[in-house]
Parts: structure tokens; sequence; C-alpha cells
């Protein structure tokens, strides 16, 4: 069972015209932000999206690289109204320098969120204190402090434990003097003891990850770890990779697991084809490559004609290829499909691929396939792109987008499409150490079908998101939802209201 709290009610429009986005990034206040710094810096540039104030609204933290990460505090009147943030600090990250990328997530299990901070340099973990308060809790939970470049970030919950396992990707061994082809740095694994953690478990080979996300890929009901891996720097022996847990190995193609060697960048996941699996989908340089779940560990690439592959520009007269980052699945229409955003930039300077290269969104038709939308809902930006969130900013039902962008200012689009569909935002939360429920996956059924989605933490490139997931109802009058919880135990369905937040507290 389950208690259901519910939040405000909004109505939906009629019919959709397509999405549209407003420019809100001349209402940030201080100066513009951008993600800055030299070669350590060609990657990264995430956000983490996150509510510490508790009242319904989002913040965000955007990467600084080679200057620091300020705080937005969201102070948008009412709901529905047009994006008001202010700039803040962090207090620990006051002046700190070197973030390339941050994820929200519960680490101490007092139900209030914290940030594990990335960096080019000893990633730096914060410990809520409520009020968008923060303090340094690395070294009083025992996470290493070691001098590496962090590029990766995801957690999950084991069997019986008071805390997440981490693993965290590094990127190149900034002190091997061979480098930097062919000397990615390892990956490592941080598993509980206690309340605090125990010694770093490394993951090798490293082959330069990118991305990383754990997540019950084959719905067995444990977390296997898939890290998408860049090329340019493993060169010759690296591929993409997917490590089991318990007992911990890389998996192989006795496993399924078969050998995919890209210019991973970064990774999202979504459940596509109903069948209650998550498919994925994962950035590069060239092909963006979207698979599907073929059961266990397997994977099979879509067809071309499904309009995923964004492989060079889709504006403007450069005709090299793209070079994709950040990926996320979001149902910016609400028409009941999952859309796709990806971010889009060259490295720097590569002579290969294209300097002017617009974002995507990808909007899903009904029988399954992409179309570009990105130039009519007003977000085919040229900038370097990098990072980016789909999150409802304003608590209106519609997904508004955040792009961090590489030497060139962050941008805030708000979503004021006319007409769009039905909708409905779920936010699971249980007692025990795991109150947000990671693992778990939320269920809504209406007359247009079941969609499902999975709370993880991780994925995208160098940033992430903690709050509701949303769910667009399309014309659906009337919704049931339920929440199979990380222990595998069901909720019966239950009716609910659209067009409003809802939290679902577990009931045992």
């Amino acid at each position: 069972m389950f208690k259901i709290v519910f939040g405000a009610l909004l109505a939906a429009g009629s019919a959709a015209a397509g999405p549209v986005f407003t420019d809100r990034a001349a209402d940030l206040p201080g100066p513009a932000h951008v993600y800055d710094g030299g070669w350590e810096h060609f990657v990264g540039g995430g956000v983490a999206v996150f509510d510490c104030n508790d009242d319904g609204l989002p913040e965000f933290l955007p990467a600084g690289g080679s200057n620091p990460s300020p705080l937005y505090l969201n102070t948008t009147a009412a709901t529905g109204a047009a994006l008001r943030f202010d700039r803040a600090e962090a207090q620990p990250l006051a002046g700190v320098t070197g973030v390339t990328g941050a994820y929200p997530l519960d680490m101490d299990g007092d139900g209030v969120l914290d940030l594990f901070v990335l960096r080019v340099g000893p990633n730096i973990a914060l410990r809520g204190l409520g009020a968008c308060r923060f303090e340094d809790a690395t070294a009083a939970w025992g996470l290493p402090q070691a001098d590496r470049w962090s590029t990766a970030f995801t957690a999950t919950f084991e069997p019986g434990q008071s805390r997440p396992t981490l693993a965290i990707g590094n990127y190149v061994d900034r002190s091997d003097p061979d480098g930097p082809f062919e000397v990615c740095d390892a990956n490592i694994l941080l598993r509980p003891e206690g309340t605090d953690y125990g010694p770093e478990i490394a993951l090798v080979p490293g082959h330069c990850a990118l991305s990383a996300l754990f997540s019950d890929w084959a719905r067995r009901g444990r977390a296997d770890l898939r890290l998408s891996n860049d090329r340019h720097y493993y060169v010759r022996a690296g591929a993409e990779q997917m490590w089991q847990l318990s007992p911990l190995r890389l998996l192989g193609p006795e496993d399924g697991w078969e050998r995919v060697s890209i210019w991973g960048m970064g990774i999202a996941s979504r459940d596509l084809n109903a069948d209650g699996r998550p498919d994925v989908m994962l950035t590069s340089m060239g092909d963006q490559l979207l698979q599907f779940s073929d059961g266990e560990t397997g994977f099979r690439n879509a067809p071309w004609g499904q309009g995923s592959q964004a492989t060079r520009p889709h504006l403007g007269d450069d005709g090299r290829p793209s070079t994709g980052w950040h990926a996320q699945f979001g149902d910016v229409d609400n028409d009941g499909l999952a859309d796709l955003f990806i971010a889009k930039g060259n490295v720097q300077q590569m002579p290969g691929n294209a300097m002017r290269d617009p974002n995507n969104l990808l909007l899903q038709q009904a029988d399954g396939t992409f179309v570009e939308a990105s130039v009519k809902a007003g977000v085919a930006t040229m900038e370097r792109s990098r990072g980016a969130a789909l999150s409802d900013l304003n608590g209106d039902g519609l997904l508004d987008l955040i792009v961090v962008n590489r030497r060139a200012p962050l941008e805030v689009w708000e979503n004021t499409s006319a007409g769009a569909g039905n909708w409905l935002a779920v936010t699971p939360f249980q007692d025990g150490a795991n109150r947000f429920a990671l693992g778990a996956w939320v269920e809504t059924r209406t007359a247009q079908g079941t969609q499902q989605q999975e709370i993880t933490v991780g994925g995208g490139h160098a940033g992430g998101q903690a709050g509701p997931l949303h769910f667009g109802l399309g014309s659906a009058t009337g919704a049931e939802v339920r929440v199979i919880w990380p222990d595998g135990t069901a909720t019966d369905w239950q009716s609910v209201t659209i067009n409003q937040a809802i939290t679902l507290t577990r009931q045992d």
C-alpha cells in the first residue's frame, strides 16, 4: 500500500500544436554563467537539478570548470509563472573550481538530498542540511580524496546496506607521462561499510568513461553497471562495458554482452516499447546509438529508420558529423510518448566534426520513430553544448530545459507550449536508508496504455536530477498508478487525479 499526498492541480490544453520554448536566460541574475577551462574541461559540463528547500520547485547547480559553480535558487512566483531564479553559493563550493558535474542523491538516509560533485581534482560530497545549505562530508563519510579527473557517476542500493554503492568514472590518467592516448584511468567502486565507505575497488580496465548508469536492465531485481567510454583516448583496446555487482565481474559475450566501441559521451534510458525493460540511448561522435533491450544483458541496435541517429547537423550548411553529449528522454508535449533531447557541440576545434552543431529535440511518433522539432520549438542553438536537463521548473506540468555550454552562456528555456496533453508527476518515498526509493519502478496506466519508469541516479553527461518522474498522458482523463519498490514489492493499482504532482509514501 501507499499513501498519496496531492499537489496543485492544473488544467491542460486541448489540441497540441507542437512544443514551444521561451528563452529565459536573460532573466538569470548576475553575470552569465559559462563552463570554461582548458583541455581538462573539453568534457564535462553537467548540471544537477533538485529541490533543496522543499518548496516543490527545483534548484540547479551547473558545472563551472575553471569558473566556480553557482547555485540557482528557484524563486518562480507561482505555479506556472515565468521562470525566475536567484543566484547563491553552495557554501562549501564557494570559490571552488575544477567542477565537471554533480549528481543529487540522499547518501546518508536522512531524507534530505545531498550532492556528489565531480572534479578535475578531489571529488566532494556535500551533505544537505535543508534550506539549500550544505556541508562538506567527504572525509566524514570515508570517501577517497584522490586527485583524479572524474567525469561519470552513478549509485545504487545493494541489499541490506545503509548507504548507496557508488561508481565513479575517471577519464585520462593525468599523472601518466605517456598520455594522453591509451592511458585511461581506472574507474572505482565504493561499497559502504556501515555508515562509512570501505576502500575503493578498482574497475579495470578503464576505458575513459564519460557516463555511467546503474539500472536493472533485465528486470531481475538487481542493478548492473553500464559504462560508456570514449574511444578517442582508449584508441584500440577498449569498448563499452557492463559490470555485474554480485559477484563483481565484467560481463562478456558469454553473457550476451556484445562488444561495441564508440566515442561514448552520455547515457539515457527509458522503456520505449512497453516491454518492461529499459532501452538505452548512447551519444557519440557521429551516430547516436539507440539500443533496445533484448532480454538479460543483450541489446539490439535500432534500425536507421528509427530517426534517432542524429548523425549530422539538421540546420545550417556544415555537413560534417555531429558530436553528441547529454541525452535525456522526456515527454515535452505530454502526448504519452517519450521524446529525446540531445546536447551537441564540437569538443573544441576538431576539424573532422561539425563546428556549428545544433541541439536535437526528437519527438517520438505513434509508430516509435522520431522526428526533429528543435527548430520549431526554438531550442536549436549552435553553441558547444555539454550537459542539460529536462525538468518541470515551474510546476505547470511541462518539462523545461537547461543547457550548459562550453565557453558560452548557460541556457534556460521555459516550455510555453499551448495545448499540450495531460500529465502526472510522481515521487515515491519510503522509510529506511533508501528514502527516495532508488531502484523502484513507477507505472501509470490509462486507456492509451501503460508507461514504466525506473528511479536511477547517474547517466546523462556529468549531471542528473532528483525529483518527480514525469508522465505525459495525452488525452486521458484519468489514470491509475502503482509502485514496484526496490525490494520487488508491488502496490495495488490505484486511481489518481491527473494534472498534478503526487507523493506516494510506502505503507507496509
